[in-house]
């Protein structure tokens, strides 16, 4: 149905156009006698006759002989000429056009002016690079961001840090979207085909026009406009293909029952297998080679990934519109042919401009009046699965069932099974066959059997987004501008989830009732802004002033409920249950012992959060030479104290153009740009949560007091800890320099930024007495500090007609919690299921670090074992590890565990190749980080009858076997504590983007009233070099679990096949 309404709409768009006629044949050059390709040729008095030159410089425009034409393109002066056959058009260079521009808060600047640190991302930068989240082209695309997946799992978001980590608390950036404020959800509405550039305000000083919201980095999406000339119809097609790059190496059959029976000898038990190299499984069947391979049975090779995207676009002097559509749709690489791990999307963006006034010729006050309307909408279903858990989830159980286990049981053995879980309803395959419960036939904790869990019904998420924007733009006078913004986001989102089988996977993980439950919440975030800007030039000096005013309200609400017992498993709503409200347990005398909830219900508002903001930025610059910015913000905010409702940020930057100097005149013929950048700022962060400033109240309990000679008890109620009405922002303050070269024309160019980061007043509870009060206050009492370096290389060249060019950033980052502000000065995390260690932030180290045991090799011998112990009084035997002393105080203690890696890389770095010659382009794209460490949290000792890596393989079995692994034994808690054997190299360098792309000649396409037609190959993550041995390298969650590998959902293989047509 998809692709009939598909084929529908291009039939209409062919017959839509007008016919291919004969007119005046040109060519336009530029000022090397180069054909420019894609340069605008229309006719001055009717803007819609126009037509663009193809990759020869060709144009054909119906047009008669002595009209007046008129040929433009980005970078060239726009030439007026009389139209005549056979004519050439030769361009000229626009010095001033050639200047490349970068948003900034609220308008725009020359680069060449420009003081702060931004890196800018442009729509070719951004081609081929993600289909679903712009933040994910900027995974080794701009220097100081660092861009980690969490999953692989479809529509799952990527973790984003801007120069690091700057608060145990939130660390998200702030996302602006054509001038709207969102979060990573409002991000995903935006197709990343609609966007014309991304920029990442670094520093404080580009990001303190946004205040209390900007200490995290800011991130500014800016959506395409039409371009001037006829209307521009695009429509894009993609069909990928999607495997695993990976599968974990863990041991097949053979090896298991060896390494099974080595670990219960070792412990004192009798071994399991009689045989190891002739096995029966449960079902009395030889088990031939690896035995079951669970990965291979679970992951869904070749899962489809499928795009189309549609624009119409084009400009007048009086409009310019942009409309577009998207579907995207993926099948997850894990569940997905079980209908468990897919996302679609529909996006539709309409984009519009509108001249009402324009009398810039006839006075200078009231002149020009511009209106915009954009509208973007966005809806996303969506199911998935637990991902990068240590409780059961499918890929993490794929890991840790043994090769011996059947998928399914059959005969006698399936049968007693059935027997015992009688309670319950067991899934079963096509054939009728129980799938295997793991816990039936070992001990193997939580895990289950991943293809037992396919079977059961997928909870369903689904969201819808409007994004409405109005502004209005009037020209006052002279320079002074004036601009109004009302934009909104208005969201809702829910879920609806049914239990229609009395399942049972694991002594975890069952239930012995159906249920449905349902849920659905709205917000609404308005947005009002007015701006004055005034921009002049006075001689050899400009200056830019900005004064704005802004006003944010959010708004939300939610509603869900749950019931048990459905009627009718086909219908899995609420409304067709019949459980009643409560279910009574009784004994063996009829007396009720307990009472059961069967219904639940929960609805509410959110907490209204509103912001007031007021802010100005004065910029000027001398001959383009030296430049000055200076920009305030105060902000209010309705989560801050009552004693700190307002806050103030600063920042101030300057810049040297020394190229402009006259003693470097005698360099300008190979080194063209030369500048040094200055700034210094504060920026907050307000992301702090809601009433965090004050305390609730607790009854009963040590809340009680007894009054008069008979004591009675009086309830009562207290405050449950201490209010602060002090407590306001997070506050940043960084200190950025920068130096840009640029040599040979701009050819190469590079750039180098220097910068210290440091966050004030973190949230953390407070250290004082526990007396004061049940609940400790919340203060802005801790630090932390990042600094780092970054650098940028571009290089342009030819080479007879081919033209090349190549990108690459590196960036190196310190990270360092200077005073976490509590009266420990650490905090533990941990790691699920592993004892003795785990993540932590603790005052002088990373945030967050891997925290455990350093050890120092195994003990080999029993004369060695004898002399660890009595130096360290321990009772250790050969084949146990060597615990570092590292306090020196002659024992080995809890006391002795200290850093042992830190999932923050020290090195982001990405290199991105281009070149075309003849219709063909070629892009290669790689990206990779270096100093990141990985806790390998995929094998536990404590599941007996669990799996096994390959590097368990190389434990201790005697003296000289290993110095690196312990001895395997049974119920060894000693040795398999957390410590640096399950530290690994997280470094790695991935083949992210590789593509070929062909467009055919317009000669032949323009038969077919084709603009423009390429096709091209495609594929992502084709090869990743890594030590590290897990499904994935990249490990990005929450700050506090990053880099911990419970078996994570890794990202795909990609191969791509498409098109991009242009009518």
């Amino acid at each position: 149905m998809k692709k009939s309404r598909l084929i529908l709409m291009l039939l209409a768009l062919f017959v839509s156009m007008t016919s291919f006629a004969q007119g005046i044949l040109g060519t336009v050059i530029d000022e090397n006698g180069e054909p420019v390709i894609g340069a605008t040729v229309v006719e001055k008095a009717n803007p819609q006759n126009a037509t663009i030159t193809d990759f020869d410089g060709n144009f054909n425009l119906k047009v008669d002989a002595g009209k007046t034409i008129a040929i433009s393109y980005v970078g060239y002066i726009t030439q007026e000429v009389a139209a005549q056959n056979g004519m050439t058009v030769n361009l000229k260079p626009d010095d001033k056009m050639l200047e490349e521009v970068v948003v900034v808060g609220y308008g725009v600047q020359k680069k060449s002016v420009v003081t702060a640190s931004i890196a800018k991302v442009s729509a070719d930068d951004l081609e081929g690079k993600t289909r679903l989240r712009a933040d994910d082209a900027l995974k080794g695309m701009a220097a100081g961001v660092n861009v980690t997946s969490s999953s692989g799992q479809p529509g799952s978001q990527s973790m984003i840090r801007v120069r690091g980590t700057g608060t145990i608390n939130d660390t998200n950036p702030l996302y602006i979207i054509d001038g709207m404020p969102a979060d990573q959800y409002g991000l995903e509405s935006v197709n990343p085909n609609d966007i014309e550039s991304i920029e990442v305000l670094k520093d404080a000083a580009s990001g303190a026009i946004y205040g209390a919201r900007a200490a995290n980095g800011v991130i500014l999406i800016t959506t395409k406009k039409g371009k001037m000339g006829k209307a521009q119809i695009n429509y894009n097609f993609s069909y990928g293909w999607q495997t695993a790059w990976k599968h974990r190496d863990v041991t097949g059959a053979t090896d298991y029952a060896v390494l099974q029976n080595e670990k219960y000898m070792n412990g004192g038990q009798a071994p399991l297998y009689a045989d190891p190299y002739n096995l029966i499984d449960a079902n009395g069947n030889a088990i031939k080679g690896y035995g079951t391979d669970w990965q291979e049975l679970l992951f869904n090779d070749n899962a489809p990934i499928v795009q189309h995207d549609v624009s119409v676009s084009g400009a007048t002097e009086k409009v310019n519109y942009y409309l577009s559509m998207g579907y995207y749709s993926q099948d997850g690489i894990v569940g997905g042919n079980y209908g468990k791990s897919n996302y679609d999307r529909l996006t539709i963006r309409s984009n519009n401009n509108f001249n009402i006034i324009d009398a810039t010729k006839e006075r200078n006050f009231l002149n020009k009046l511009d209106i915009s309307a954009n509208l973007s909408y966005m809806r996303v279903h969506s199911t998935g699965i637990d991902t990068n858990s240590t409780w059961g989830s499918p890929l993490g159980s794929a890991l840790y069932l043994a090769p011996t286990l059947p998928v399914t049981l059959t005969g006698a053995v399936a049968q007693d099974m059935i027997d015992r879980y009688s309670a319950y309803d067991l899934y079963r395959d096509e054939n009728g066959d129980p799938y295997t419960i793991p816990g039936y036939v070992g001990s193997y904790q939580e895990q289950n059997n991943p293809i037992a869990m396919m079977q059961q019904r997928p909870g369903k998420g689904w969201s819808h987004k409007f994004m409405p924007k109005f502004s209005i733009d009037l020209q006052l006078w002279d320079n002074l501008k004036y601009h109004f913004t009302w934009s909104a986001e208005q969201s809702f989102w829910g879920s609806e989830s049914a239990t229609t089988e009395k399942f049972y996977f694991s002594g975890n993980n069952n239930s012995d009732h159906t249920q449905a439950s349902s849920e659905k919440s709205n917000s609404t975030t308005w947005q009002i802004e007015n701006t004055l800007t005034y921009d002049k030039e006075f001689g050899k000096h400009s200056i830019g002033v900005v004064l704005g005013q802004s006003a944010l309200k959010y708004t939300g609400s939610y509603v869900g409920a749950s019931h048990w017992n459905l009627i009718n498993i086909n219908k899995p709503y609420v409304d067709y249950t019949t459980g009643g409200s409560v279910q009574t347990t009784t004994d063996a005398d009829g007396h009720i012992i307990g009472v059961q909830s069967l219904v639940s219900g929960w609805a509410g508002p959110n907490v209204e959060h509103r912001l007031a903001s007021l802010f100005g930025r004065l910029s000027y610059n001398y001959d383009e030479k030296y430049m000055l910015q200076a920009t305030l913000r105060r902000d209010g905010s309705s989560r801050f104290g009552s004693n700190n409702k307002y806050g103030v940020f600063p920042s101030v930057s300057v810049g040297w153009n020394i190229m402009n100097e006259k003693f470097m005149e005698s360099t300008r013929d190979w080194l063209t740009n030369l500048k040094f950048r200055a700034s210094w700022g504060k920026n907050g962060n307000e992301n702090i949560g809601d009433f965090r400033y004050t305390v609730l109240t607790t009854s009963g309990g040590t809340s009680n007091y007894y009054f008069g000679r008979q004591a009675s008890m009086i309830y009562g109620s207290k405050a449950n800890g201490l209010a602060n009405e002090d407590l306001k922002w997070e506050e940043s303050e960084q200190t950025d320099l920068g130096l840009d070269f640029g040599f040979w024309n701009n050819k190469l160019t590079f750039t180098v930024d220097y910068y210290i980061k440091k966050t004030n007043g973190m949230l953390m509870t407070m250290p004082i007495p526990s007396y004061v009060g049940e609940t400790k206050p919340i203060g802005n009492v801790g630090d932390m500090e990042n600094s780092g370096i970054e650098f940028e290389l571009g290089y342009k060249f030819n080479v007879s007609d081919a033209h090349f060019s190549v990108k690459g950033n590196a960036s190196y980052l310190k990270n360092k919690l200077k005073n976490l502000g509590n009266d420990t000065g650490f905090l533990n995390y941990g790691i699920s299921q592993f004892s003795d260690g785990g993540t932590r932030a603790e005052n002088g180290e990373p945030f967050p670090f891997f925290y455990g045991y350093k050890t120092a090799g195994v003990l080999q011998t029993p004369a060695q074992a004898a002399e660890y112990n009595a130096k360290y009084n321990a009772s250790s035997n050969p084949g146990d590890l060597i615990f570092v002393d590292m306090n020196g105080d002659g024992q080995i203690t809890s006391d002795d565990r200290t850093k042992i890696g830190k999932p923050t890389p020290d090195w982001n770095f990405g290199l991105n190749f281009d070149a075309e010659w003849k219709g063909f382009d070629f892009n290669v794209f790689f990206q990779g980080v270096y100093g990141a460490d990985i806790f390998d949290a995929t094998w536990r000792q404590d599941i007996a009858s669990g799996n096994y890596p390959t590097w368990v393989l190389d434990r201790w079995t005697g003296e000289g076997t290993s110095n690196k692994l312990p001895i395997l034994k049974l119920g060894d808690s000693k040795n398999w504590v957390c410590s640096d054997i399950y530290i690994q190299d997280g470094s790695y360098l991935r083949l992210k983007n590789i593509s070929l792309g062909y467009t055919l000649p317009r000669n032949l396409t323009k038969k077919a009233y084709i603009e423009r037609l390429r096709v091209y190959v495609r594929a992502e993550n084709l090869f990743t070099w890594t030590k590290y041995w897990g499904f994935d390298p990249e490990i990005g969650s929450s700050s506090t679990s990053m880099g911990v590998d419970y078996g994570v959902y890794p990202q795909a293989r990609t191969w791509t096949v498409g098109f991009n047509l242009s009518l």
